[in-house]
């Protein structure tokens, strides 16, 4: 475990704290420029998990560096997830059953992802980098950037989990899912088991539990949330804004469980707004790449900038963009989803759907491969995972 977490803190963080290092003690240490290598996050959580499990006699040692080796580096998911665990998939690393049901639903489900990440993620993207140039700012258009922002984040990378999902499945290996409509929730607690769930699983189950969880006394839980929201957050990124943000969450999950529980069960419509204008906030908190860039946009966004409340930019570019977030929105709820599936169960339905999916599929693809081709904005987020 040493081991591993060495590496990942050599390649990951070790210029994050040489300069930490260069504050504190007023020194100037060469910082080192260490090239990162790609996805070294999810492979190193993946070994670990494996290190640990071994150890706990949860799996069976594998004895084959080959199968060993094709776990680690699991092309379809290595550099953005999801974060699959050796139990999840150590039989169909021997043996997988490639029918033509499991490789058109991986198709289908690859294209999907494809067009969450290339038509909706990077035209959000667009937007943000517009905001982020533009001089002519208001409290409106810092809302209009956090919104973008955190729909970007969310097609993105359930884009990315998407097709990695869907070309696991067209080798015939099954991974689990990584989002289960996050923006839906009515609580922080219930936003972290809808997002990202393979990484929140992966510290519950090797940091907060191992810690003794909440069945311990209170100032050790406590210590427990903000040890694992610390990590948590410095997992994405070796910044202060990503420890912020693990901390800001771990705030928001202790008085959730301390204080407002009952509240938030009572008040649906209320719970709704509450979580959205935390996870509104923490993604602003989470964009930031300076702390003088998050002091910023939090003062911008609360009107406490000498900014007016809305702009000629604003107006423009929300009337420019007004289909798309309308259709991101719409896209980040089961909304569609349950659409679909009730029209699969009338026969009209059924006939419209095996016409309609190839034809949307194929539409699907075409526009994203037009969009590959013509624009050279394609930005890579979670690369420095």
């Amino acid at each position: 475990v040493i081991l591993c977490v060495l590496f990942l803190c050599w390649f990951k963080y070790i210029d994050f704290f040489v300069e930490n290092f260069n504050r504190v003690t007023g020194l100037s240490v060469r910082l080192l420029h260490v090239v990162l290598p790609i996805g070294i996050s999810f492979y190193t959580f993946q070994i670990l998990s494996y290190v640990v499990d071994v150890y706990r006699k949860d799996v069976p040692a594998q004895k084959n560096p080959l199968y060993f080796a094709a776990y680690v580096t699991m092309f379809p998911q290595l550099i953005a997830g999801p974060i699959v665990r050796y139990a999840d998939i150590a039989t169909q690393l021997k043996s997988r059953k490639i029918s033509i049901a499991g490789v058109a639903y991986g198709i289908r489900r690859f294209v999907f992802g494809l067009g969450k990440k290339v038509l909706i993620a990077n035209s959000l993207g667009a937007l943000c980098d517009t905001f982020l140039i533009s001089d002519d700012r208001s409290v409106l258009f810092y809302w209009l950037y956090a919104i973008s922002y955190a729909l970007q984040i969310y097609f993105d990378f359930s884009g990315y989990s998407d097709m990695a999902i869907g070309i696991g499945a067209v080798l015939g290996f099954r991974f689990l899912e990584n989002f289960n409509y996050p923006f839906v929730s009515k609580s922080i607690s219930e936003f972290w088991r809808r997002w990202h769930m393979s990484l929140g699983s992966w510290f519950r189950d090797y940091v907060y539990i191992p810690m003794g969880g909440n069945r311990v006394s209170w100032y050790k839980w406590v210590r427990n949330i903000l040890v694992v929201w610390s990590l948590t957050g410095f997992w994405h990124g070796a910044e202060w804004n990503f420890v912020f943000w693990g901390l800001y969450f771990a705030v928001f999950l202790m008085m959730e469980k301390l204080l407002l529980s009952s509240w938030l069960k009572k008040h649906a419509v209320l719970s709704h707004i509450y979580v959205l204008i935390v996870i509104l906030i923490s993604f602003i908190i989470f964009s930031a790449t300076k702390m003088s860039m998050l002091k910023e946009l939090l003062l911008g966004m609360f009107g406490i900038h000498d900014v007016p409340i809305i702009s000629a930019s604003f107006v423009y570019y929300l009337k420019s963009y007004i289909v798309l977030l309308l259709a991101a929105c719409i896209g980040a709820t089961p909304l569609l989803k349950s659409l679909v599936q009730k029209l699969e169960k009338t026969k009209r339905g059924e006939i419209l759907f095996c016409i309609g999916e190839p034809i949307a599929i194929m539409i699907i693809f075409v526009l994203s491969t037009a969009y590959l081709v013509d624009g050279s904005f394609n930005p890579f987020l979670y690369f420095r995972f």
